[in-house]
Formats: C-alpha cells, structure tokens, sequence
C-alpha cells in the first residue's frame, strides 16, 4: 500500500532564542517491506545549515542550525511510502543457541547485532525485567516462539494510558505500575528480551488508524509510534530482524504490518527521537505536534482500517537533550 505521513512541529519561545542547533529522525528508512517515495523537510525560519547526516545504525537525519534570534520554530516532514506484508518467517533456533551465539570469544566472528544486547540509557539490564520475561523462555523453545510470547504477556498484562508517563520514565517504573504508553511497552519488551541476553532494537515510526465509528479522522490527530525489532540468526542474512508490537499485538518480518512506516532504529527512544535540540536562549516554550497518517492512491481498506493504542503524543524536555518529543 502506498501511505503518506505529515509530521508537524512548532515551537513559541519566551523570550527569544538567539541561537539554536536541532538534529531531526523524521525520513523513513528503505526496508525489505517499505521503500521511500518522496521525502520534504522544511524549516521556518531558514536555517542557517541543513543536511541529512547518516548514523551508524543507518538512519539519515537531519542536522539543521539556526543562526538569527527567533520567537517561533516550525518543522514540517512530509513522506510517502510503499509498504508491502512479507508474512511470517519460519526459524527453530532456540533462545539459548542464540544467546551462546554472541557469547564473546577470541579470535571469534563478530555479530554486529550484539550490540542490541547491551544495556542502554532508557533500558537497563535488571533482574525485575528477567523475572517477568522468565515465564516466556521455555528450556529450548525457538527466539520467535519466546518473543511472541513475551509480546502477547505484555499486551495483556499492561494497561495502555496515555500521560501516565513521561519522555524520561524509567522502564523499571513502568513495569512496576502495569501502564503506560507504546514507548515505555517498548522499552520494556527490549528490556526483558536484552536481560535474558537476545539483541532487540527500538524502531520508531508510525501505523495508520481509523477513526472511531461515526467519527471523522482529524488532521494532524495521530502520533508517532514505537515497537520492537528482535534478531533471529537462522533466518536469511538481511532479513534476520523480526518486528513485534506489544502495544497492539501484532507482529511480521521487517514490519508488524503493512500499515506502519519505519522511520528509524536504534538501541533505544534516545537514540532516534523525532526532534530534540539544544538552545540559547527560549527559558518558556509551548509545543505543538501534529501528525496524519493516510493511504493514497484509495488504497485505503484492509488491516490497518483499525483503532490502536499508539496516538497519544506526549512532550517533553530533558536536561540532557534540550527539547525532546516523544513517540507514544
């Protein structure tokens, strides 16, 4: 199917900022099941430097500076895809083969996806995260198997609230209190999924909803959205990564469907927030997001014609990024 996605920000500062430097993960990626059709990102005022700067995770984002004092900031993405379903793969390597797999030795091979193994900043390793993904690592039960599992636990035991979190939530205080949104359900599944060992990263994008019966769908009414990406060694090489959404129970390789848009993957939200930024100046600000997400070309029925429990946008600001937006 052939979707397109407007992403919308704004910002108004008080006082005025006099200077600002913004890096911006709003291009959506080219995949196995999405290729990337157009692409505009514009800026008002103009800023003073613009590129597109690839990650080491193969991301391009966008670098953007501005040099001239300003009260007002607007960032408008526009972006269509094709996607296309693949399916379900097929894979009987068990979770303990894997986790052996990366397991460090001299003069080894080097598996680059071990580095979604480790902890990072939003998703620690912890023995809380073990003690609920245990129920899910049966002795010998393929990697697929066991994250499936684990993804329908964590849909069903966890209630979908939004602004019950923040941007810097910690994931152990969402698995504590049983809620939150589709980043900490995220977060929490990388958790669980790292701390028994297994690489997972965190994709972040968006999925195309419908409005609730009797309703009409409002511009700019969606959000982003995040899920899981899990590494199966077994399957074929470029295409060992199996996606999971926990927030709305659904899962497919390269993507959970068809009706979401990868924009980028990374270890965790820190890694790949749609636009964060540090400023001189600006001690007040107030924030606007909007998002739509649409089929064109009237390509509009099939499984993504559903509500989910992903478009709530939540915002909010960090000592250590500046200006942040969330994903939920």
């Amino acid at each position: 199917m052939r979707l397109q996605v407007i992403h919308e920000t704004r910002y108004h500062y008080q006082p005025v900022v006099e200077t600002a430097q913004h890096l911006a993960y709003l291009r959506p990626r080219n995949h196995a099941a999405q290729s990337l059709l157009s692409h505009t990102f514009s800026v008002y005022p103009q800023p003073a430097q613009l590129r597109d700067v690839p990650d080491v995770y193969g991301n391009v984002r966008c670098f953007f500076s501005l040099q001239a004092p300003h009260t007002d900031l607007s960032v408008v993405a526009r972006s269509q895809v094709s996607t296309q379903a693949h399916g379900t793969p097929t894979s009987t390597l068990p979770w303990e083969q894997a986790q052996e797999r990366l397991r460090y030795r001299a003069h080894g091979t080097f598996d680059a996806a071990t580095e979604f193994a480790f902890a990072s900043p939003f998703v620690p390793h912890h023995a809380d995260f073990a003690a609920y993904a245990r129920p899910s690592f049966g002795a010998g039960h393929p990697v697929l198997e066991v994250a499936l599992h684990l993804m329908q636990r964590i849909h069903a035991d966890f209630v979908y609230e939004s602004q019950s979190t923040q941007i810097n939530t910690p994931a152990l205080q969402a698995l504590a209190q049983r809620k939150g949104v589709c980043q900490d359900f995220a977060h929490i599944m990388l958790a669980c999924l790292r701390t028994m060992g297994l690489p997972a990263r965190y994709v972040s994008g968006y999925l195309l909803t419908a409005p609730a019966p009797g309703t009409t769908k409002l511009v700019g009414s969606d959000a982003s959205h995040a899920w899981v990406s899990v590494y199966v060694a077994d399957l074929p090489e470029g295409a060992r990564w199996c996606d999971f959404d926990p927030t709305n129970n659904r899962w497919g390789w390269h993507a959970p469907g068809e009706d979401y848009v990868t924009v980028a993957v990374g270890r965790d939200f820190g890694d790949v927030s749609p636009l964060r930024g540090v400023i001189h100046g600006g001690a007040r600000h107030t924030l606007h997001v909007g998002v739509t997400v649409e089929a064109v070309g009237g390509d509009n029925t099939g499984p993504q014609m559903h509500s989910a429990q992903s478009q709530t946008q939540n915002q909010g600001t960090t000592p250590s990024q500046g200006q942040s937006q969330s994903s939920n």
